[in-house]
């Protein structure tokens, strides 16, 4: 088998064509991140959790819009649907979208998920205008390769079991070439430590000390096999939520690259628990810019990205509780294990 390394950003804008863009409400303790495609990029999506919220999500195979334009995570709960309204708009206006019939208006394909941020302490009072749609129009225009982890965009506000939570992202390249990357916003119900450590359920997987390349304080015998003490107290329907995306520069079909979400979703379970809990809307996006063309015998490669991907989603997901700041009552990481 041959190597695989981490990118040059070590972010999910590894793969080409792709930009993030972020924006927050401080006040409110929320935001909004925004994955913005060059052009338009097959899309699929896995939804693993028993409450999840979302917005013109591309499931099936079989439909006529195979693509998308962007992609919208979001604070706010269902208030959080407003985002990708935002960022079409910005679309729109820069001539972007599906043309449905000649002379009509163009139509940005936007898809979205959120995630639950209503009781962590923020001002929510915003009146009759929530601030989403206004905070996917600013995380767009701000689109770059480079973006802040932890405490930006959509993780702004994000508690992952009792810990800071935050977004994050790593990425992959293969000796033959292909790029895949994931972009993490975490706000689980379940833990990201292992029991009685320091160290994250994603550490054999951390590539040069992304998460911190901590030696393990406390044992590392065996694990209590019941719920974990340091998932969230109050657990409640719709309250959580870790959303994610994963990209490849890999020209997938759509069948293919729904594989691939579903592959990318076992990141979820190695980096969090439990996981895809009731209370949870566990979602993977998985996302191809087509930039390169395969060569070898294709379910094998499809096999290798997806191992690739889901391996890069667990990174993502430590990365962005490791990056995450101190907000409020709620305690980072790097706070609790100085």
């Amino acid at each position: 088998m041959g190597m695989i390394r981490k990118g040059a950003r070590n972010l999910i804008t590894d793969v080409a064509g792709l930009r993030v863009g972020q924006a927050e409400d401080v006040a409110a303790r929320t935001g909004v991140t925004v994955l913005l495609c060059d052009e338009p990029s097959v899309a699929a999506a896995d939804v693993r959790g028993g409450a999840p919220g979302m917005r013109d999500v591309v499931l099936d195979p079989a439909s006529l819009v195979d693509s998308v334009d962007a992609i919208a995570l979001s604070g706010g709960s269902a208030f959080g649907l407003d985002a990708p309204s935002g960022v079409q708009a910005w679309l729109r206006a820069r001539g972007r979208g599906f043309q449905i019939a000649p002379g009509a208006p163009r139509v940005p394909i936007v898809s979205g998920a959120i995630l639950f941020d209503l009781a962590n302490g923020g001002d929510k009072e915003w009146g009759d205008e929530p601030p989403y749609r206004a905070l996917g129009m600013a995380a767009v225009e701000r689109a770059a390769e480079e973006f802040a982890l932890g405490n930006a965009g959509a993780g702004f506000g994000a508690v992952a079991g009792h810990y800071k939570g935050g977004t994050g992202s790593a990425s992959s390249v293969g000796d033959d070439g292909f790029t895949v990357g994931a972009l993490a916003v975490v706000n689980s119900v379940g833990s990201p430590i292992i029991p009685g450590t320091n160290m994250f359920w994603a550490f054999p997987f951390e590539q040069d000390k992304e998460f911190g390349g901590r030696a393990a304080k406390g044992a590392l015998g065996p694990i209590d096999l019941d719920l974990p003490g340091d998932m969230k107290g109050a657990v409640r329907p719709g309250g959580n939520t870790t959303i994610a995306i994963v990209a490849t520069d890999a020209e997938l079909t759509r069948v293919e690259l729904q594989r691939l979400a579903v592959m990318a979703a076992d990141g979820f379970a190695r980096a969090l628990r439990p996981v895809h809990t009731p209370f949870d809307g566990d979602l993977v996006f998985a996302v191809s810019t087509a930039r390169r063309g395969f060569s070898g015998l294709r379910p094998r490669e499809v096999m290798r990205l997806g191992n690739m991907a889901a391996d890069c989603l667990t990174r993502a997901i430590a990365r962005g509780v490791y990056a995450a700041q101190t907000l409020g009552d709620v305690k980072s990481y790097r706070d609790i294990f100085p």
